[in-house]
Parts: structure tokens; C-alpha cells; sequence
């Protein structure tokens, strides 16, 4: 089989070393593309690459993946060259696909001649399914799958197995259909799931004023920073927050909130320091997981969680967005994504907390240090390596089953990726907390309303 990776950051470098590791009996080639292309590890002679110092556009993308065939599996880990004209060119091709995210051309998150509901991910989900409709099938092409979106969604549906059997209810047999699970999430009357992520790597060389330091793409991170924050709306919410809005009169599954999602924050919780901030940026699992899980009942009527994510980055790239939200949102000129062995210590921990069963809450995810992300990947940082698990899984994945068409990371087999992803993901941890949104609140604010339903989403807003 023939490789490409489109684009050549932190985690491409995180994801090649495991590609040739796990792929190296499929491997005829591997070729990578990115400008200005540069390769500082040391990788097995075994395996002949092809480096193209060459940036993707709208123009040139077709020429330069001409080679593109039957035998062909195109991995996109770049920013700003759009999904769906590669996803198009490889069904074309007959070529399997994976991107960790839904990308547009580059300029589209900051437009300010498009309008906010259409820079949303939202919107960029409607036209992938929209493609989907109109492609029917084919090789198979994976669609936002490294670690959120891709794992988290998995992590949700081990999750609700635990809780399930902590619970002590009736021992079904493990879903098998989008409905069975979301008939699952109902009935253990799951109403909010954050993917609450606390990254608490730090690093040797602290941040300096007109840089933006991240453990994971700059470009990426200020790319959905910038976009409007948005969530899968779920059933139980009673009112719009202030700025939200719903896509279309017709459509309630989503909302999204006249704000950068880098500006809003939401109370969480993860196994970390226990509570904290995260920000509301949006994601595609928010979207896909909330659909997945609705569940619609001759009886009940419609079920369906508000999902979003709630992201505490580490220290130095909130210091970075507290810079760039008050330079205007105009991006720094200094940019350092921190290696592995830029960092002095921390973990990121990456998981699901599912709120409103008969136990609270339950998070459930990926705690990896990063001196163990730097034992099995000696540049990757614990995030990026999250990500190259989720990578790896979702390309295995699709090599089992090469004739899926386009498929979200909710349509696979979650057992499958996690067994592969594992042991790239540090501990495995499940934890319950009694904590709530409101748990200190009402005793420093006695006049706060009361009666209101805990986990409504204006109850975490910050």
C-alpha cells in the first residue's frame, strides 16, 4: 500500500514513527508533503520516503497527488486545505482517506465577509454529510479521528458500559446499532458530556511576550480558537444562552454562540486537580456524538445530551490566548509547538464526563504522562501522542474495512480502535465525582435562582 501524509507537524512527527512500526508488512511506500518540510527524526532505513517540500492550495492539490490510486491511502494532518476536495479526489481515485478534523481552504474561520453560522463546524459537518449522500459508499474515508475528535467518542461508549455496570442494571449485550446506544445513553439518563481535557505539561522555557505556545498545532489551535463556539444541544435544555442560536428554525440538535470559542469558559471536571475552566471550542465529536446518541421513541418522544468540549490547555497556551483574544484575536508572530523533551513534566489528561445517571458524574479517558509519551515516541508531547493513537486506530481501522465510504468515528467499531490505541494512551482511568456546576456556587451566591435544573448548560457557563 502506498502512504501520503499531507503536512508535517507535531503530529505528523508524533504519527510516522507508529505508521512504520505497526504498518511496516504493508508499507510499499510512504511519501510526505508539507512546505518547507523538514525531518529531525530517526527513523528506520528499512522504509524509503518521499519528501515534497510543497504547500497544498486550491490550485495545485489535484497535480500534486496525481499519483493517487487503488493502492493509495491518503492521511491529511494538515491545517487549511479543505477535506471534502481531497475526500472527493481520493473517491475518485478509488484511494482510502483519514484527517483528524474537517478543514476548509485556508482563509475561511476568518472571514469576516462569511457569516458566523457558516464558519461554524456545523456547517462544515452539513456539507460532509451532504457528500456522504452523494458519494454512497466506496473506499472508506475516516473523518475526524485522532484523539478529539476520533478516541473521545469511543471513550463515550466504554463509558456508558461502565456506568451501566456500575449500576448494577439489566446486562444487555454491547449495542450494536446507533440507536441501541443512544437507547442506552436515555436510559441511564446521561443529560451532559463534556470531553474535558486538562493538559498539565509544562515547559522548561516559558512563554515570552509575542509568542503562542501550544503542545499541539498553533495553527490549528488559533484556527478553531477563532471560530464561533458551538455544542450538540440536547433535550433537557430549557433556554438559549446569551448570543446562542440554533442553525435553523427546523433544527434544534446544535447551537452555536456569537463568541470565539476561545473566549468562552465553562466549568468542568477531570481527574487532574478535580474542577476547573475549560473552554467552549468547538469540535466536531460535539456535533457528531450528540447525534449519534439521539434517541427518538413512539412513547418518549426524543432524547438527545448536550455534548461540547471543555478544554483547560496547559499553562503557557492560555497565556498565549489571554495575549491573542487581547491583540484583537491577530495572531502572534512567534509560534512554538513544545516537543517531548521541551517539556520538564505533566500529563494530559483527555477523557468523557458523563453527567446526570444515578452516580453524578463519571469520567472516563486517557491520563498519559508525558515522560511516557516521550519513552514511546521520544519527540512526541503526551498530546500529540494522543493524537497519533487516534491516527494509528482510525488507519487500521480502515484498512480492515476498506469499503465504508465516509464514516464518523461514532459509525466504527469501538472496540477495534481502542484495543489498538491503548497502549499509546498511558492509563486508562474511570473515576466518579460528586462534583456539579453549581456544587460552591449557591453557597457564595445565595441569591442565585434556585429550582433550576443542575445540569442545564447555563448552569456551567463561567
Amino acid at each position: 500500500m502506498k502512504f501520503i501524509i499531507i503536512g508535517y507537524g507535531a503530529v505528523s512527527s508524533a504519527v510516522l514513527p507508529l505508521l512504520i512500526h505497526e504498518l511496516r508488512s504493508e508499507m510499499r511506500s510512504l511519501k510526505i508533503i508539507a512546505p518547507c518540510v523538514k525531518c529531525e527524526q530517526e527513523l528506520d532505513e528499512g522504509i524509503h520516503i518521499t519528501w515534497t517540500d510543497q504547500a497544498l492550495t486550491k490550485n495545485n492539490y489535484k497535480s500534486a497527488l496525481d499519483d493517487l490510486d487503488q493502492e493509495s491511502f491518503l492521511i491529511n494532518l494538515s491545517v487549511e486545505v479543505s477535506s471534502l476536495d481531497l475526500i472527493s479526489l481520493c473517491h475518485e481515485k478509488k484511494a482510502m482517506y483519514l484527517d483528524t478534523c474537517i478543514e476548509p481552504w485556508a482563509g475561511h474561520y476568518t472571514n469576516c465577509s462569511v457569516p458566523p453560522a457558516d464558519r461554524t463546524n456545523y456547517s462544515l459537518r452539513e456539507s460532509m454529510l451532504a457528500l456522504k449522500r452523494v458519494l454512497n459508499g466506496g473506499p472508506t474515508a475516516v473523518i475526524a479521528h485522532g484523539a478529539n475528535p476520533g478516541l473521545v467518542s469511543h471513550f463515550a461508549k466504554q463509558a456508558l458500559l461502565n456506568i451501566r455496570q456500575d449500576l448494577g442494571t439489566s446486562q444487555d449485550k454491547i449495542p450494536t446499532t446507533r440507536q441501541a446506544w443512544a437507547r442506552l445513553a436515555w436510559q441511564l439518563n446521561i443529560k451532559t458530556i463534556h470531553v474535558a481535557e486538562h493538559d498539565t505539561q509544562i515547559a522548561g522555557k516559558p512563554k515570552t511576550p509575542g509568542e503562542f505556545i501550544n503542545t499541539w498545532s498553533v495553527d490549528g489551535f488559533i484556527g478553531e480558537g477563532c471560530q464561533p463556539s458551538e455544542l450538540g444541544w440536547g433535550t433537557h435544555e430549557q433556554c438559549l444562552p446569551d448570543g446562542g442560536h440554533f442553525h435553523a428554525a427546523s433544527d434544534h440538535k446544535s447551537i452555536y454562540l456569537n463568541r470565539p470559542g476561545a473566549s468562552v469558559r465553562v466549568k468542568t471536571w477531570t481527574p487532574a486537580h478535580g474542577p476547573c475552566l475549560g473552554l467552549l471550542v468547538t469540535h466536531n465529536e460535539s456535533l457528531s456524538l450528540s447525534d449519534y446518541l439521539t434517541y427518538e421513541d413512539d412513547s418518549q418522544g426524543i432524547y438527545r445530551p448536550t455534548v461540547h468540549y471543555a478544554y483547560h490547555p496547559c499553562n503557557d497556551a492560555i497565556l498565549s490566548l489571554h495575549e491573542l483574544s487581547g491583540n484583537l484575536w491577530q495572531p502572534q508572530p512567534l509560534k512554538r509547538v513544545l516537543r517531548g523533551d521541551e517539556i520538564t513534566h505533566g500529563s494530559d489528561y483527555l477523557g468523557v464526563l458523563l453527567m446526570g445517571h444515578d452516580k453524578n458524574a463519571y469520567w472516563y479517558g486517557s491520563v498519559l504522562k508525558n515522560s511516557t509519551a516521550q519513552h514511546l515516541n521520544p519527540l512526541s508531547s503526551a498530546t500529540t501522542l494522543q493524537v497519533a493513537a487516534g491516527v494509528l486506530a482510525g488507519v487500521k481501522w480502515a484498512i480492515a474495512n476498506p469499503r465504508r465510504g465516509l464514516v464518523e468515528a461514532e459509525e466504527m467499531d469501538f472496540k477495534f480502535v481502542l484495543d489498538v490505541a491503548q497502549r499509546y494512551l498511558g492509563d486508562m482511568v474511570g473515576a466518579y465525582t460528586d462534583w456539579t456546576p453549581s456544587s460552591k456556587t449557591k453557597e457564595l451566591f445565595p441569591s442565585e435562582r434556585t429550582g433550576v435544573d443542575t445540569w442545564q448548560f447555563a448552569s456551567f457557563l463561567e
